[in-house]
C-alpha cells in the first residue's frame, strides 16, 4: 500500500513538472499572440486617459481626475486577476483548464468597449472602463498560466521574449489605433471599437489553436469559494524571491508609466503642439521605440540565458533611467524621440527577461494563481504613475505650467533606482533547476 501511494505522489508530481519537449516556433508564438490584444486596449486607453478625462473634467484637474479613474480600475484589476488564475488552475473542462475564460473575456471587451467609445459624461466613461477591466482580467488570470504550463525550461527565455514583445506591439498599436482618432477630428469611436475586435480575433486565435494540457489541480471537495479564496492566502508570501521580484516589477513598470501617461499632455504644455502636432509626433515616437523595443527583446531574453535574468534587468533600469530624464528634459521633439528610443531599449529588455524569470520562480500547479498574483504590480504602476506624476504635474503647473508635465514624468527616474534595488534579495534559480511543484 506504501509503495502504491507513493507511486501515486510521483505520478501527480510529474504531471504538474515543467514540461521537456521542446514547442515549434509557432506554438510559441501562439501563447503570445493574445498579449497583442490585451495590450492593445490598454495601450489605446493611454491615449483615452490623456485626452477624455481632462475634456470631461477640466484641464485645472486633469492630474488628480486621471488618478481617480485609474485608482479603482487598479482595485478590480487586483482582484479579478489573480482570482480567476486560482480558479483555473482547478478547471477542468474539454477545451482545457484557460481557454473557456480567454474566450468569455474576450467577447465581453467588445461589448464594454462599444460603451467606452460612446460614453459622453464622466460616469458613463468610469462605469464601463471598470467592466473593461473586469472581463479583460477575467480572461488574463488564467491566461498568464500559459509560460509555466507549456513551455519547457530552455525555451522559457524565448517565449518571455515573445510575450514581451507582443506586448510592446500591443501597447504601441493600441496607441497608433487611437492617434487616427486626430485625424477625424478628435472622434476616437470607430479606433477604440476597432481595438476590440482585434483583441477578440486574437482571443480566438489562441482558443483554436494553442495546444493546452488538460491537467487541473484536484478540487479535493473544495467549492469554488474556498478556492476563489486560496488565491489571497498568505503562503505566498513564503516565495520570499517571487515577493521581491513583484516589488521590484511593480516600480520599473511605473517607471515606464511616467512617460506613457503623461507624453500628450507634455506635448501640449511643455511643446505647445496643437492636435495635429501630437497626431504625428505620437506616431514618431512610439513607432521609435516599438522598433527599439523588437529589436531588443529576443536578444536580451537569449543573453539573459547566459549572464542571468538579473543583470540584463538591471541593464534595463539604467537605459530606461537615461532616457526617461532625456525625453523630460528635452529642449525639442527630436531630442524627446532619442530619449523614447531608449526607454523603447529599456522596456523591451526588461518585459522580456523579468517575465522569464518570473515564470520560473512560480510553482506549475498554481501557475494561474501566482502569474495572476503578479497583477498587484501591473495594475498598481499606472496608477502610481498617475498619481505621483500627475501630482506633482499639477503642483509645479501651478507655477510654471509648461513645466509641470517634465517635472511628473522626470520622476520616473526615481522609481526606476528603486526598482533596481528591489531587485538586489532575489535569488535566481540555476538554469536547469526552477521552482518545485507546487
Amino acid at each position: 500500500m506504501a509503495v502504491e501511494v507513493a507511486s501515486e505522489a510521483v505520478a501527480d508530481a510529474a504531471a504538474y513538472e515543467r514540461p521537456r519537449e521542446r514547442l515549434p516556433l509557432r506554438q510559441l508564438l501562439q501563447l503570445s499572440i493574445y498579449w497583442f490584444g490585451l495590450n492593445a486596449i490598454w495601450g489605446g486607453w493611454e491615449i483615452l486617459d490623456q485626452e477624455r478625462v481632462p475634456l470631461l473634467a477640466g484641464e485645472g484637474f486633469a492630474g488628480r481626475a486621471m488618478f481617480l479613474v485609474e485608482l479603482p480600475m487598479a482595485i478590480v484589476a487586483i482582484l479579478v486577476q489573480p482570482t480567476m488564475g486560482c480558479i483555473s488552475d482547478y478547471t477542468m473542462t474539454r477545451w482545457g483548464r484557460r481557454k473557456p475564460f480567454i474566450l468569455i473575456g474576450a467577447t465581453l471587451d467588445v461589448v464594454f468597449l462599444i460603451g467606452i467609445a460612446t460614453a459622453n459624461t464622466l460616469l458613463a466613461l468610469v462605469v464601463f472602463v471598470l467592466l473593461l477591466e473586469v472581463s479583460s482580467n477575467f480572461a488574463q488570470g488564467p491566461f498568464q498560466g500559459y509560460v509555466p504550463d507549456l513551455v519547457p525550461d530552455e525555451q522559457v527565455g524565448t517565449a518571455s521574449a515573445l510575450v514581451g514583445l507582443m506586448s510592446i506591439l500591443g501597447v504601441i498599436s493600441g496607441f497608433l489605433f487611437l492617434s487616427f482618432g486626430y485625424r477625424l477630428g478628435e472622434d476616437f469611436t470607430i479606433p477604440t471599437i476597432a481595438l476590440g475586435l482585434v483583441e477578440l480575433a486574437t482571443a480566438v486565435g489562441t482558443f483554436l489553436w494553442v495546444k493546452e494540457g488538460r491537467v487541473a489541480k484536484p478540487r479535493e471537495g473544495k467549492s469554488w469559494r474556498a478556492i476563489a479564496l486560496e488565491a489571497w492566502g498568505t503562503d505566498i508570501l513564503r516565495e520570499r524571491s517571487y515577493v521581491w521580484l513583484l516589488a521590484s516589477r511593480f516600480f520599473v513598470l511605473a517607471a515606464g508609466a511616467f512617460v506613457a501617461n503623461l507624453a500628450i499632455l507634455w506635448m501640449e504644455r511643455a511643446l505647445g503642439f496643437g492636435e495635429d502636432e501630437k497626431g504625428t509626433w505620437v506616431i514618431v515616437a512610439l513607432g521609435a521605440s516599438a522598433v527599439a523595443s523588437a529589436i531588443v527583446a529576443l536578444p536580451a531574453a537569449r543573453l539573459s540565458d547566459r549572464l542571468g535574468r538579473k543583470p540584463l534587468i538591471w541593464v534595463a533600469c539604467g537605459i530606461g533611467a537615461c532616457g526617461t530624464a532625456i525625453f523630460a528634459f528635452a529642449p525639442s521633439i527630436q531630442v524627446a524621440v532619442g530619449g523614447i528610443v531608449l526607454v523603447g531599449v529599456g522596456s523591451g529588455t526588461f518585459l522580456a527577461v523579468d517575465w522569464a524569470l518570473l515564470s520560473e520562480l512560480v510553482p506549475k500547479a498554481a501557475s494561474g494563481r501566482y502569474m495572476g498574483m503578479s497583477q498587484l504590480a501591473t495594475a498598481l504602476q499606472a496608477v502610481i504613475a498617475v498619481a505621483v506624476g500627475g501630482l506633482v504635474m499639477d503642483l509645479v503647473g501651478g507655477v510654471d505650467f509648461a513645466t509641470g508635465p517634465r517635472a511628473g514624468i522626470a520622476m520616473g527616474v526615481l522609481f526606476y533606482a528603486a526598482g533596481a534595488l528591489l531587485l538586489l534579495p532575489v535569488v535566481e534559480p540555476r538554469r536547469g533547476r526552477r521552482m518545485a511543484p507546487a
